[in-house]
């Protein structure tokens, strides 16, 4: 095998034959250096030796690339690697390998957390209910969205709780950090930000157990005393409607102008159901043949409790505009939005300041005890997770049985706040009204 001084006109002169697929040319100065030609292709240094009594041949790289000393080096360079015993393809495949770890790892580095966060909600998705997915989207949504209602006055909304956090690199999501994102938090919106970090909490332990963001995130950051203390403890909110207080409750109630509103509340009492699943509640969910309602709920998905005689006649008689049962003409998806303004005015003519909406459904559970309804009867129709053994795996209620409690549920409440009711007259017809 000819050699020569490799110099920069011997390379550039040196051509393949056209009637070869290949040509080298090799240097007598670096042992194993040489250039590869084709008839059509670029060419490109080569180092050749031998390793294991078998020839091996590592392309090193373009003429253009690099120079003659530096192609002289490196094939000086693998000619000692194997004079170590070394192969030189796995020595620059484990190169390789790790310049790629490398560079996922610093491309890991700067994972955000909103990144992250989205991933998460991606992956969660299919196991949670719509609510609650919506709850994790509402948390993280920027704010400035102009508004006239839930604003405060402001005008626009403010950020969600958690999207502070967004910004920053989830390495960079640090006791230290979480905890001074938790002080603003509860100084600004307590409850919300508690239900916030709970939810931080969770996302973070999720974080751990993927390949991809386990080394971004050691321990917990949001698990520290630190944090738990600038939330404090959770306040047993105590708002409930009393036997006494129903009377003046629905009077005033039934005379709120808008009917959709007025319906919507007495539904909430009358269910037990969160605000947001009877806001949610479509025609389809409403079963007029076998008497039930399909609610949406954060624990199972959906349930089904029994149609009231009373609920069904006010539902029988709202207008429907759309697929919503309780129906806006303004909102822009047409669905009545929380209708905490009415319920406050409403309260304060009975003078009952103070009782929100989700003491509504505190009212159902509280007013049951003096019927001394079964516990999972009550749970099962509101939707709350079974507390023992026993309601877990062997009390199987079907329908029927559960409309046997509500409907004398709902018999007492209205007796209770004297409201006239012929559970056997006609349920009002559904009217069709075009949006206005």
């Amino acid at each position: 095998m000819a050699k020569v001084a490799f110099t920069a006109g011997r390379l550039a002169g040196f051509k393949c034959p056209a009637d070869k697929p290949q040509a080298f040319l090799w240097d007598s100065t670096a042992p194993g250096l040489g250039l590869r030609t084709t008839p059509v292709g670029a060419p490109a240094f080569v180092f050749q030796g031998r390793y294991q009594e078998k020839t091996i041949r590592l392309t090193i790289g373009s003429p253009s690339a690099w120079s003659i000393p530096e192609a002289q080096a490196k094939a000086r360079e693998l000619q000692r690697l194997i004079d170590e015993g070394k192969d030189p393809r796995a020595v620059k495949a484990d190169q390789l390998s790790k310049a790629n770890e490398d560079r996922e790892a610093a491309k890991r580095e700067t994972v955000t957390v909103g990144e992250a966060w989205t991933a998460y909600l991606s992956a969660r998705r299919a196991q949670w209910g719509e609510r609650h997915y919506l709850d994790h989207e509402r948390m993280s949504k920027p704010g400035g969205v102009a508004g006239n209602r839930g604003t405060r006055g402001r005008g626009v909304t403010i950020d969600g709780p958690v999207y502070p956090l967004l910004a920053l690199r989830l390495i960079d999501l640090t006791p230290e950090a979480v905890e001074s994102w938790a002080a603003k938090q509860a100084k600004a919106r307590p409850t919300y930000g508690r239900l916030a970090w709970r939810c931080i909490k969770v996302f973070l332990g999720w974080c751990m157990e993927q390949a991809e963001y386990r080394d971004l995130v050691q321990d917990n950051p949001a698990k520290t005393r630190k944090t738990r203390e600038a939330f404090g403890k959770p306040t047993t909110k105590q708002d409930a409607l009393q036997r006494e207080q129903l009377p003046a409750w629905f009077d005033a109630v039934r005379q709120i102008g808008n009917p959709v509103v007025s319906a919507a509340l007495q539904t909430m009492l009358l269910t037990g159901a969160r605000p947001g699943e009877v806001l949610a509640l479509r025609w389809a969910d409403v079963n007029n043949q076998w008497k039930g309602l399909t609610i949406r709920d954060k624990v199972e998905g959906e349930r089904v409790i029994p149609l009231t005689p009373y609920v069904a006649q006010m539902l029988a008689a709202l207008p429907k505009r759309n697929r919503w049962v309780f129906s806006s003409t303004t909102a822009k998806d047409g669905a009545l939005t929380m209708p905490r303004n009415h319920h406050v005015s409403a309260c304060k003519v009975a003078g009952l300041d103070g009782l929100t909406l989700h003491g509504l459904r505190r009212s159902f559970s509280s007013l049951t005890e003096w019927l001394e309804i079964p516990s999972g009867v009550v749970a099962q129709i509101m939707g709350h997770k079974p507390s023992a053994t026993a309601e877990k795996h062997y009390k199987v209620r079907p329908l029927d049985l559960l409309r046997l409690h509500h409907e004398r549920i709902e018999a007492w409440i209205l007796e209770q706040g004297k409201v006239p009711f012929a559970a056997d007259a006609e349920p009002g017809k559904l009217r069709v009204v075009a949006n206005a």
